[in-house]
């Protein structure tokens, strides 16, 4: 789908980041965002903030499986149904005059056609819904991957103006293994 987000990093003057071109749900992202800050890379915000917003030249085109590289094998299936898909980044770009294009970035109040955004803050990620706000709850770094997350803006509540983000209680994870209800559909 061509839900286009963000992910950025919070910023005295609210955030900025870099898009995301598809499948911006919170049902897709927060899940892949969760694992990689849990796995991947080892709780280093630092780290993953530079990977997902740094080191990116224009903007992702998605973000895929390769954020789960060193996640456990059942919560990879739990997540994926067992596919996978590379995150990748648009190529072969020139602008209308034939530069090379520029690097298509957010920021509070300058989001574009986003229509979630994802700020990465040290005690979770915030989500926002740019349909009607422009701040949004946290979700804590210790919330399970598998948590099923609404697409719903309505869901992700408003948060008071000036003052931090409400951050959701951290679901722990399951004892037992979970099966997920519907894997998500193939990719390719």
């Amino acid at each position: 789908m061509s839900i286009r987000s963000f992910i950025a990093r919070p910023t005295e003057a609210g955030y900025q980041g870099i898009y995301v071109l598809r499948d911006g749900m919170p049902s897709n992202h927060l899940p892949l965002l969760l694992a990689a800050y849990q796995h991947t890379f080892a709780r280093d915000l630092d780290s993953m903030t530079r990977h997902l917003i740094d080191d990116v030249s224009i903007c992702w085109k998605e973000l895929g499986t390769d954020l789960l590289d060193d996640a456990p094998k059942d919560l990879v299936v739990a997540l994926t149904g067992g596919d996978s898909w590379p995150s990748t980044q648009p190529s072969n770009l020139t602008a209308p005059d034939g530069s090379p294009p520029r690097r298509i970035t957010a920021e509070a109040g300058a989001t574009g056609d986003a229509e979630w955004g994802y700020v990465l803050h040290p005690d979770g990620i915030e989500v926002i819904s740019l349909y009607e706000q422009t701040r949004g709850p946290v979700v804590g770094w210790a919330t399970d991957p598998r948590t099923p997350f609404s697409d719903h803006p309505a869901m992700w509540p408003v948060t008071t103006v000036g003052t931090a983000p409400k951050t959701f209680t951290a679901v722990p994870a399951p004892s037992s293994p979970v099966t997920p209800a519907t894997p998500r559909p193939s990719r390719r």
